[in-house]
């Protein structure tokens, strides 16, 4: 495989994957994405400017099939796959795509694509892919042997911009295996799944605020998991291969609930991880992390909570977008760690300004009355207030961008984390989340306060149950409520407490938790009523232990009294009305007997 730097253009439809695969190719060496794009036409657009300015910059174009499984998209994606061998015939051309019908790909083959690998594949798998084909080479994966086979490459790299020499009628090869090579690659095809959906469900593990019911099915899963992957190594290896590859006879044995400590410790990380690596990989955390359910399940209302979920799922992605961009454009400047904390304030304001103008659309316009208003100038002109109220309280934000920017230890929770060990990026992943959902609720407080209750902005973002006027009334007022609690009693408590509160999210939503965190300067700077609910609480544990032993002091003596004098005192009365009742009553058969007798 050649060492020469690939540069590759990424056309899908889907802004999910795009983002995460975009996320995870931006760790490979000599790799780069130059381009990400979600229609034919941008592609093409893109591609006539960079062959106009420097066809260097694209040696391979990495794009879906079609946008979806229906006959007309897929005939529509072998319609462009053919102007695109028309307008660049060395251009080279890898299908990552969801379709598997070998007609349909021979059909790719057949009009001058060059490769396939389906979506799923191991990373590893299609980064070598993506080499062979850029280097000239066919890469077509086949899923019927659980294996990708290459075809030769040729000795020269082609210019995409030079005529086309030949064209080939490429046909998928095929060779039989022997057993031994087939059952090899049947049980890394296995082992490469279990492994990914280990780790997926150690993640899972790992989140903050899971439920106790869903920790102990997560639990089972793994172990089901580990059991499997025993069961594979066993019955697909023989003992040659075993001693050969040092496969061992049995495998880590199942892990408690408790799996926080024991799973970190068996990580094996490389001590040495570029600062691309390490935002990759907490990036790529964030991506899978984005699937859950995006439903609030705090006691907070959160601005976001009136969008769907598509809509929140869709900005979250964006501002991660943002957060990376910002991330490379810091890189290139050249900043120092001393200077984080002067430019905390902008950095949040500019990531802010970002996405509120590509979530909405620059020149995106709405028709109030007779006024046609700009969306985006509009929202801006809130910027002071967003910035009071929401983005200059995000915490630990300078603590984030050093541990990514200069790979710093992290210090979070009275504890210093090694920058590359499990604990730190589950702890920098917390606070990553809680940034995204703070970003999110500072676009979103704009539109409330100036848009809240306009149909089309309804019909675009809202969640059907927050679509009414009363609906959307009680929950602007809630918000308020949260603001002046938070101003007035949540936030002095925080500070007096020592702990931030963060956003994160769970399988079951988002979520909230604290972490600890030294914050002596704030509380001396703490005036007016949040002073005074400082000091209230200080009373409160001044007073508390002693009011306490006073109240069980009489409460005891209140119990004394009840059981033991008033108890008794009822008792001996209650015991002498029944006395005196079966003596009346003995006195009344006497008295029948006696008169029967004289008669």
């Amino acid at each position: 495989m050649s060492d020469r730097h690939l540069k590759l253009l990424l056309f899908d439809q889907d802004p999910i994957f795009r983002l995460g695969l975009r996320v995870a190719l931006e760790a490979i060496p000599n790799l780069e994405v130059t381009g990400v794009v979600e229609t034919d036409t941008t592609a093409l657009q893109i591609l006539a400017e960079i062959a106009q300015e420097d066809p260097k910059q694209v040696n391979l174009l990495v794009l879906e099939f079609g946008n979806g499984r229906s006959t007309t998209s897929q005939q529509l994606g072998l319609q462009f796959c053919r102007q695109l061998k028309a307008l660049y015939p060395n251009l080279p051309i890898l299908l990552l795509s969801s379709v598997q019908e070998q007609g349909l790909l021979l059909a790719a083959k057949s009009i001058g694509v060059n490769g396939y690998c389906p979506k799923g594949t191991p990373l590893p798998e299609l980064v070598t892919a993506m080499q062979e084909v850029a280097d000239g080479g066919d890469y077509w994966f086949r899923d019927t042997e659980a294996m990708a086979l290459p075809t030769p490459r040729a000795n020269a790299t082609p210019n995409f911009l030079l005529p086309s020499t030949d064209a080939i009628n490429r046909v998928f090869p095929y060779s039989p295996l022997p057993f031994s090579r087939l059952r090899n690659n049947l049980r890394l095809s296995g082992i490469a799944y279990i492994e990914a959906t280990l780790a997926a469900v150690t993640a899972q593990l790992q989140v903050p605020g899971l439920a106790v019911l869903d920790r102990a099915i997560l639990a089972g899963r793994r172990r089901e998991l580990l059991a499997a992957r025993w069961l594979l190594n066993r019955l697909l290896v023989s003992s040659q291969e075993r001693q050969e590859k040092h496969i061992p006879v049995a495998d880590e044995p199942p892990l408690t609930p408790l799996l926080s400590s024991a799973i970190e410790q068996r990580q094996t990380v490389s001590p040495l991880l570029s600062p691309g690596t390490l935002q990759s990989a907490l990036f790529t955390s964030c991506v899978s992390k984005l699937q859950f359910s995006l439903r609030n399940v705090t006691d907070v209302p959160l601005e976001i909570d009136i969008f769907r979920e598509d809509k929140k799922r869709e900005l979250l992605y964006l501002i991660l977008q943002k957060l990376a961009e910002q991330l490379d454009e810091l890189r290139a400047s050249q900043i120092q760690l001393s200077q984080l904390n002067e430019v905390r304030n902008t950095l949040i304001g500019d990531l802010w300004q970002a996405a509120i103008t590509d979530f909405f659309g620059k020149f995106s316009r709405i028709k109030l009355g007779n006024n046609n208003i700009e969306i985006v100038n509009l929202f801006l002109q809130n910027a002071e207030v967003v910035q009071r109220d929401i983005l200059n309280k995000i915490p630990l934000f300078c603590e984030l961008y050093s541990y990514l920017l200069f790979q710093t230890e992290l210090n979070i929770d009275n504890t210093s984390y090694p920058v590359v060990s499990a604990e730190a990026k589950s702890q920098t992943l917390m606070i990553l989340e809680n940034l995204l959902i703070q970003v999110a609720n500072g676009v979103v407080q704009p539109l409330l306060n100036y848009l809240a209750d306009v149909e089309e902005i309804k019909q675009n973002f809202y969640n059907r149950q927050l679509i009414s006027t009363r609906e959307i009334e009680r929950f602007r007022n809630d918000l308020s409520w949260k603001y002046r609690f938070s101003n007035y009693i949540n936030e002095p408590k925080a500070v007096f407490e020592s702990r931030y509160e963060l956003f994160v999210i769970a399988p079951r939503g988002i979520a909230s938790t604290s972490v600890y965190a030294s914050r002596n300067q704030e509380l001396g700077k703490l005036s007016n009523i949040p002073l005074v609910v400082t000091l209230l609480l200080e009373f409160s544990d001044a007073i508390a232990p002693r009011l306490k032993s006073l109240l069980s002091f009489l409460g005891s003596g209140i119990v004394f009294i009840l059981t033991q004098i008033i108890g008794r005192g009822l008792g001996l009365i209650g015991r002498g009305i029944l006395q005196g009742i079966g003596s009346v009553s003995l006195l009344e058969k006497n008295l029948r007997r006696n008169s029967d007798r004289t008669k």
